[in-house]
């Protein structure tokens, strides 16, 4: 039985050390095969969605209102960087730190209800943020924040290269996503997990479930914040969409046509929701919001487990027929 399991753990091991390390190779070759831009826009709504898929997929906690973290710390770094002329790297920390906060303050309200009221819960809080970026004087209003700087980073790398920009956002998200990956692979991310399968037994057994759900929305609300303000500084704009309901529900949609529950499901739904909008934008238009939907139903009734977690389910399959 020992040996199984450290067999198991060592193979775990290996694939875990084998996608970090294709991820880390792919991710520093692709700026020189596609746009930089879109790179960033991928990469910064991946780590978004991951974010979030750290809630829904690992906590069984459904809110509809991170928008509010994804836009709140998309103001307050713009903000910061083009008005009191921070640089970036504490712009992007600025942001992220308002976004644990605003977590701090959503959980706190919406964590004792489940299901539906807690979702309801933080759509209408996301709503107050919606509402403040629209009359807060130094948002912009309708015109959102434009013109935002990107700076130089330590003072000494000039990020308006969209190379240093594309290798300095690669290099948040790849943190956001380890931070994630430990999280999830840690005994708080067991505990996580026993609580979005039997909450009951979670309790019975001891653990002070309301903390635990706490302190991870706040990690996904700070890692959404994170996703948030380096987007504001990729595009140099901060605007409203950032922080609309839409949005909350955009990663929604990113999360579960990728694979709930998985570690690179979110990522792929991410990069397939965005390559979509971009390529089909001017052919299309307005469709494109329809084509999308499409799309999604389609694959929620043909592949209820998304991209990624139907892959995972066939290499199972594969292997166990093979064993």
């Amino acid at each position: 039985m020992k040996s199984n399991y450290a067999a198991n753990a060592a193979a775990e091991s290996r694939r875990t050390m084998l996608m970090f390390v294709a991820l880390l190779v792919v991710g520093a070759l692709a700026p020189f095969a596609l746009y930089p831009t879109f790179l960033m826009k991928v990469l910064c709504f991946a780590l978004f969605a991951c974010a979030f898929n750290l809630l829904l997929g690992y906590v069984g906690l459904l809110s509809f209102g991170h928008a509010a973290f994804f836009g709140g710390a998309a103001y307050v770094c713009g903000y910061l960087c083009k008005e009191q002329g921070w640089s970036p790297e504490l712009g992007i920390l600025a942001g992220t730190l308002t976004a644990a906060v605003l977590g701090w303050a959503f959980g706190a309200i919406a964590i004792k209800r489940s299901g539906i009221y807690f979702a309801m819960i933080t759509l209408a809080l996301a709503q107050l943020v919606y509402f403040l970026a629209i009359q807060l004087p130094f948002t912009g209003g309708e015109d959102g924040l434009q013109g935002i700087p990107r700076g130089k980073l330590l003072g000494l790398i000039d990020l308006s290269d969209n190379l240093a920009m594309y290798f300095f956002v690669f290099g948040i998200c790849m943190a956001g996503f380890a931070l994630i990956y430990r999280t999830i692979h840690s005994p708080f991310g067991q505990i996580l997990k026993a609580i979005r399968e039997n909450e009951p037994r979670a309790i019975s057994l001891g653990y002070d479930v309301h903390r635990y759900k706490l302190l991870a929305f706040v990690i996904s609300a700070s890692l959404a914040g994170m996703a948030g303000a380096t987007k504001a500084l990729v595009f140099q704009l901060a605007s409203l969409t950032d922080a609309h309901w839409h949005m909350s529900g955009e990663v929604v949609l990113m999360t579960l046509l990728g694979g709930l529950g998985t570690i690179l499901g979110p990522a792929v739904g991410a990069a397939t929701i965005v390559t979509l909008q971009t390529q089909l934008a001017d052919k299309v238009g307005a469709w494109v919001t329809v084509i999308i939907g499409v799309i999604f139903v389609v694959c929620v009734l043909a592949f209820r487990r998304g991209i990624v977690g139907e892959l995972t389910a066939l290499r199972q399959r594969v292997t166990g027929s093979h064993s």
